[in-house]
């Protein structure tokens, strides 16, 4: 199975210990939009996503599964 920007989201968010509520706070979205997110049941905009990426200190290519390095190009 291949990996996507629900799996990478709920790994970052799991690894850092940060519950769906904490994280929705964070960047300004609802608990339930952080699970419906996480199960792939909706998308978010490209700045949600940036602020996501920029959060977490990875690249937004990484997020989105379009790069399997993390590191955030600087």
């Amino acid at each position: 199975m291949s990996e996507k920007f629900s799996d990478r989201l709920k790994r970052l968010r799991t690894s850092n210990r940060l519950s769906q509520k904490t994280l929705g706070e964070i960047i300004g979205l609802k608990p339930s939009a952080i699970k419906e997110m996480e199960h792939g049941r909706i998308t978010t905009t490209l700045e949600r996503a940036a602020v996501i990426a920029d959060y977490f200190n990875v690249s937004l290519d990484y997020l989105v599964v379009r790069a399997e390095n993390p590191e955030p190009n600087k």
